[in-house]
Formats: C-alpha cells, sequence, structure tokens
C-alpha cells in the first residue's frame, strides 16, 4: 500500500493502479467520491481527476494496520486546488484533511476498499461552502 500511495499519488502513475488492484476490484465508498461506479475503471477516472485537479497532492501515511485479509490506512492528504474538482472550480486554495482506507487484499492485490475522508473539510478549505462555527 505503500507504494500505492508514493507510485500513484506522488509520481502520477495512474498505472500502478492496475498492478496493486485486482481487475474485479470494488470501491464500496463510491458515492461518497461522487462516482457513478466503485470498479477499477472508476477509481482509476477518479485518481486521474484528482492528480490534475491537485498537481501537487500529496498523501502522508500516517499508520497501517493490517490484520488477517484486511489493510488499514490513516493518511493525511494535501494539496492545492489548480483544477476543477468533483464540480468545483479551481480555487488556487491549499487543504489538507484526515483519511482512513481499509483495504481487502486476497493474492497480493486489493478486491476491495472503504474510503472515510474529510471532504466537509476540504470544501471548507477550499471557501466552497463556509466553516461551521
Amino acid at each position: 500500500m505503500r507504494r500505492f500511495y508514493e507510485k500513484v499519488f506522488h509520481q502520477s502513475n495512474v498505472t500502478t493502479i492496475d498492478e496493486v488492484m485486482a481487475p474485479n476490484f470494488v470501491n464500496h465508498s463510491a458515492s461518497q467520491l461522487g462516482l457513478t461506479g466503485g470498479d477499477i475503471q472508476h477509481v482509476t477516472q477518479f485518481v486521474s481527476m484528482a492528480l490534475q485537479a491537485f498537481p501537487d497532492l500529496h498523501y502522508t501515511v500516517e499508520e497501517l494496520i493490517t490484520e488477517g485479509d484486511k489493510i488499514v490506512a490513516r493518511l493525511t492528504i494535501s494539496g492545492t486546488q489548480q483544477g476543477a474538482f468533483m464540480g468545483m472550480p479551481p480555487t488556487g486554495k491549499h487543504a489538507t484533511i484526515s483519511d482512513v482506507e481499509i483495504f481487502r487484499i486476497t493474492g497480493g492485490k486489493a478486491v476491495e476498499n472503504w474510503v472515510q475522508a474529510d471532504f466537509l473539510g476540504l470544501v471548507q478549505q477550499l471557501c466552497v461552502i463556509p466553516p461551521m462555527r
């Protein structure tokens, strides 16, 4: 998983997705990410969109926890929005959010994942909606 975050997000190498995710991969949080589907093709589209919108996108792996066939990643994600993202026009603002991702691994590849990211914090930092008082 460290290689996934390093290659995909820090080196903008989306072909790595096919190396670490099984062809039958399912993202159970697809609707939370604004995706119409949760397969590997939709994940690749989302990652490509995120890398275009946030060219300096950086994932910091705070913790990786493994148990059985699961890997849990606690992450800090940061970047400056230079392009459109999930319907939001470019703001030029920098944002940092927390994220927890759970992957189920079979045969050395991810077959499922669940994502809990602070998207409310993201849109507040980008000034798309005002922060709560």
